[in-house]
């Protein structure tokens, strides 16, 4: 994910001046000709390696290993993805369906030349409504991620087979939840005209699909065999009865450290000082969380607005009060 790196720590200037592709560390050349050809719409492309890195965190905030990044290292993982896991599997995914994401939404803004609404999958109108707006054109935005994020996978290694599937089963997760989005227009919201167009869900709802396909991500062995070009390596099932993966379920074939103490070879920052939740038995909870090792309890003062009153018309106005809270942090 050294591409995500690259961009995540420009993607702050990209809007507000030129992108010199060749300042960007880490990209394969193929990378490099795509981001001169379509220079325009590379602050998207880095819109969405922010966006999957920032779900990322979201999604991993209460486990063991939370997606934390490394600022000033090629590497903006560490040497945790380095290895084919679920965590590896996790963020390809993420990331690439983040880029197909923010280029798609880009387009239907305008703010591009090179693409804009989706005139290809209209079809007939329903009952009721007729196609009006902008419908957001995914498969362009696909396409981008595809040309994009799968450039540096060009090798017939296993590493490189697994990035693949799983960057396609990021994307394909888009296309997947692809819905109608109506507005109704009429007096008093009266929807004598409904107007619909195709829209992306919520990233939200991408990420937490692709969070259930960590959990229940395929375990896969290498196979090498020869070929005309030489020895290539596939992945197959490691469990033959269980359901064999689809194009759109993350596969790993390497396991995971169990992230409890600082390792800067596998990259584990470990748990100490992590806030865990006292009164859960998942892995957020402070059994969990923290290894076994116990936490630490401490009362914290917050301020917060309280006693808040409506007055007509038209404002709110709020007390302030402290309240305290136990805070509960890993041994």
């Amino acid at each position: 994910m050294k591409w995500s790196l690259a961009l995540g720590q420009q993607y702050s200037s990209l809007g507000s001046q030129p992108l010199l592709c060749g300042s960007i560390p880490g990209l394969v050349p193929k990378q490099l000709r795509f981001c001169r050809n379509y220079m325009e719409i590379m602050p998207s492309v880095a819109e969405g390696v922010k966006l999957g890195i920032q779900e990322c965190q979201h999604q991993f905030r209460g486990r063991r290993w939370n997606c934390t990044t490394i600022k000033d290292n090629l590497a903006i993982f560490g040497p945790v993805l380095d290895k084919a896991t679920r965590e590896s599997a996790f963020v390809h995914a993420i990331a690439s369906a983040g880029v197909a994401f923010a280029v798609t939404r880009s387009c239907s803004e305008g703010t591009s030349t090179m693409c804009g609404c989706d005139s290809h999958h209209k079809g007939p109108p329903g009952e009721g409504w007729k196609w009006g707006g902008c419908s957001e054109d995914a498969e362009f935005g696909v396409l981008v991620s595809r040309e994009f994020a799968d450039a540096r996978e060009n090798r017939p290694d296993a590493r490189s087979a697994m990035n693949r599937h799983n960057n396609e089963a990021g994307r394909t997760t888009i296309l997947d939840h692809m819905h109608l989005r109506c507005k109704c227009h009429g007096l008093s919201g009266s929807c004598e005209v409904k107007t619909c167009w195709w829209a992306q869900p919520d990233f939200r709802t991408l990420g937490d699909y692709l969070k259930d396909k960590y959990d229940s991500a395929s375990e896969m062995v290498v196979e090498k065999h020869r070929e005309s070009r030489g020895w290539v390596e596939t992945l197959r099932a490691k469990y033959a009865f269980f359901k064999h993966p689809t194009e759109r379920d993350l596969v790993y074939y390497e396991g995971s450290p169990n992230f409890c103490e600082p390792n800067p070879e596998t990259g584990s920052f470990g748990t100490r000082e992590r806030v865990c939740n006292v009164s859960s038995h998942g892995i957020e909870g402070c059994d969990l969380l923290c290894c076994g090792r116990g936490h630490n309890t401490r009362t914290e003062k917050r301020k917060e607005k309280c006693h808040c009153v409506f007055h007509w018309c038209c404002y709110v106005s709020c007390q302030e009060c402290v309240r305290v809270y136990d805070v509960h942090t890993c041994k």
